[in-house]
This record gives structure tokens, sequence and C-alpha cells, in this order.
């Protein structure tokens, strides 16, 4: 087994790309949960910039330089603590570029056809090469610091699917360098879906494009109420546990992570009730958690200087950890 992987707590690692603006999905079905277990695991949470640019024609360079900035104060306003998880932007470790080159030479074509986000993307753009590669670099990411565990959404599987593959084929090919790490799913409230249509998850870049599809952390209240009231439910009146269409359950759902209760209870709650008073509580318990974060966050962003100091003293533990194993696979492929 390579020599950094951890002897203690377990290695978690995540990451958000640089793009759009972070969501309550995102909030439910990361950012909360990384900073409620921060003390269960040693944890590397990361600022995906280098994926940003995989779609180049969405990018300027003074959005992604605020995006980043928004982002790991975000991070911080959520809860994540410098002190007990890494903070760190991933262009700012050069193994992961460096590492994800290596594994796009390992890794066969037809493992990244099959890539349902690459399929995806492409039929709206041009597609880069850097779009077609980039598992290779996500399985970087993730490889690099040995992570015992990876939290994804359900829908996620097949990125440390591809992740555990390249692992296989490299250690195959040149030797035991990198472990199997496994994916952490949240099983309640991992998947907020949209709020116009709640057949599709909650997507901070459709949120771009689609007005009410989600509601941004940085949202004003009457945004976030106006998105609640208009989401979709169906042709109904009061909420039914024997006849929940996805729109009402999707309500449920983001009521009961917000609460703090059980999705059981919150249907209870609710039952019989008619939907403008369920969307009612909805709102309000959103914007409540909302503008708690915004609070934080604006006053983390009147600190230039301590969001570059968490950046840069970020960037150097995660490449302390990160060069042990970038060392690792150099020499085991003959490049050192």
């Amino acid at each position: 087994m390579p020599s950094n992987t951890p002897p203690g707590k377990p290695r978690v690692l995540s990451g958000i790309t640089a793009t759009g603006k972070l969501t309550i999905g995102n909030y439910i079905g990361a950012l909360s949960v990384w900073a409620q277990e921060q003390d269960k695991h040693e944890n590397y949470f990361f600022i995906a910039d280098l994926h940003a640019l995989t779609v180049p024609e969405n990018i300027k360079a003074n959005d992604l330089r605020e995006h980043i900035k928004q982002i790991v104060a975000l991070y911080l306003a959520c809860g994540l603590d410098p002190e007990k998880s890494v903070l760190f932007q991933q262009s700012r470790v050069p193994a992961h570029a460096t590492l994800g080159w290596i594994f796009d030479c390992v890794t066969p074509i037809g493992w990244l056809e099959r890539m349902t986000q690459y399929k995806s993307k492409s039929q709206n753009a041009t597609p880069s090469a850097g779009l077609f590669t980039y598992p290779a670099l996500m399985a970087a990411d993730i490889l690099l610091y040995q992570a015992t565990y990876v939290p994804v959404g359900d829908d996620q599987r097949q990125h440390i699917e591809i992740a555990r593959d390249i692992a296989q084929r490299f250690n195959h090919l040149f030797g035991e360098v990198f472990r199997m790490p496994e994916p952490m799913i949240r099983t309640s409230g991992a998947r907020i879906m949209g709020l116009d249509d709640p057949t599709v998850k909650m997507s901070k870049s459709t949120a771009q494009t689609r007005d009410g599809h989600a509601i941004a952390l940085l949202d004003p209240p009457a945004k976030i109420r106006k998105a609640v009231m208009r989401a979709v439910t169906d042709s109904g009146s009061e909420v039914r546990p024997d006849a929940l269409s996805p729109g009402v359950d999707n309500l449920l759902t983001l009521f009961g992570a917000l609460s703090g209760i059980d999705r059981d209870e919150a249907l209870r709650r609710f039952e019989g009730r008619r939907y403008g008073e369920l969307k009612k509580e909805v709102a309000e318990v959103t914007i409540e958690r909302v503008t708690a974060i915004q609070d934080r966050y604006h006053e983390i962003r009147s600190d230039e200087t301590y969001l570059e100091k968490t950046l840069a003293d970020g960037a150097e533990k995660a490449s302390e950890t990160a060069e042990q194993t970038f060392t690792e696979a150099m020499r085991s492929t003959g490049l050192l």
C-alpha cells in the first residue's frame, strides 16, 4: 500500500467546479454534510477551477476569479474550518494537471466515451478535448490524496467507478501506487431536484439559463420566496401520502433537510395541508438558513487577506500530501 495512505481517520476528498452559483442543493447534498462530519475524517475539499475550463466558451477570466473567491468564502460560511479541513484551489497544486495527463495516457477511449457528462454537455456545444478527458483529471484529483471516501450524489457514482478503473489499470501496468476510493452517499436529502422541473437534479449550471430552477445561496429573500411559491407540484391541491408527485416530494425533502427532521416526519407534518402552506413554510425555512449563511459570507468577503491566506495555506498542505503520491507515480512510470 502507498506510503501516504492515511493511518488514522479515513481520508475524505471532494470538490466543486468553479462555475455558476452554489445552490441550496449543493448545501444540502455536500457543504452541510462536509461541515457536520469534518471531525470524523481527515478532509480535503477543493475548488475545481481547472474543470471550469472544459467549456471555454462559458468562461471569462474575471468571472472565474470571482467564482473561486465566492466558493471558498461559501465553504467557510457553511461551516468548513481550515483548522479541520484542507481547503484549496485545484490549480495551485500542479500535480493534479500532470497526473491527469499520465492518466490520459492510461485511460482507454471507450471508458471516456461512455461518460454521461460528456454526452450531455457535448450536445449543446462543440466539445473540447478537455471535456472528453475530464474523467482522467477527476481521477487524478481523487487518487493523488489516497482518499478513503469521496462524498458524491448518487448520480455521480460513475465518476468514482472510472477513478477506480483508472487506478486499477495504472497499478496493473506500473505497480501498486493508488488505493481504491469508495463513494460516500448521503441517504437523505442528497439529491434536491429542480423547482421548475422536479424530474432533474437541481444544477448550478442549469440555473444560469433557467430562472426559477434553483435557489442560489446568495439569492435575496424575495427571489427565494418567488422561486419556491412557483415550484412545480401537480394538478392536486393538498399533500397526500398515497399520491406524492415528484414536485411535492422534492419540497418535503427540502423542508426536512433544512429543518433538521426526517422526510417521514415532514410528510406527517404536512399531510392533508394545501400546497400553498407547504410552499410558504419551505420558503421561510430556506430564507432563514440562507440568510445566516449570507451574513457569515459577507463578513468573510470583507477580509480578502483572510481569503487569500486560506487558499495559500490550503495549497501548501494539499501539495505536501499530493507530492508523496505524485512522486511514487512518477517513479513507477520511469519519469523519475
